[in-house]
């Protein structure tokens, strides 16, 4: 059965992977291949069917493929048009508030605001649900990643 601890130690995974994607692109460095890599072990693409809903897609709002999501992240592969690479923008820190975590045998969902730290130091709010679930090995996969800017207030 998952715990939260577990749910946080994901979350800080995701947070390391778009940071080290971003210093590889920073430093020249192979950022398709880091990129590739937190794709495959961090979401359940060829296990289950995978909901990524990411923040700025717009043409084609819906990832439900490893290559779509692959775009999204380092807008390497040409799979999505629209995509300039969420994860190469220079992100220096990830960090999470979860405002409630659900555990439900070998799957959990948790839901809160997420702040990515750019190169300057200004942080940026994103409020995100994620859906994880265990791999055969144990380790927790997303199948469900929905993301968006906060609606501004009037």
């Amino acid at each position: 059965m998952m715990t939260v601890e577990d749910i946080e130690q994901a979350q800080q995974a995701w947070g390391n992977g778009i940071v080290a994607i971003a210093a590889a692109h920073r430093d020249g460095e192979d950022f398709a291949a880091r990129a590739h890599a937190h794709v495959e072990t961090l979401y359940a693409y060829g296990l289950s069917e995978v909901l990524f809903k990411p923040t700025l897609a717009a043409v084609e709002p819906f990832r439900p493929t490893f290559d779509t999501a692959l775009s999204y992240f380092a807008a390497a592969n040409g799979a999505c048009s629209e995509d300039t690479g969420f994860a190469i923008k220079g992100w220096t820190a990830v960090r999470f508030e979860n405002a409630g975590v659900l555990i439900h045998g070998s799957t959990a969902q948790a839901m809160g605001n997420y702040f990515f730290t750019g190169p300057d130091g200004h942080e940026v709010k994103v409020e995100y649900t994620f859906g994880y679930m265990q791999d055969e090995a144990g380790n927790l996969r997303i199948y469900l990643h929905h993301s968006s800017m906060p609606a501004e207030s009037n």
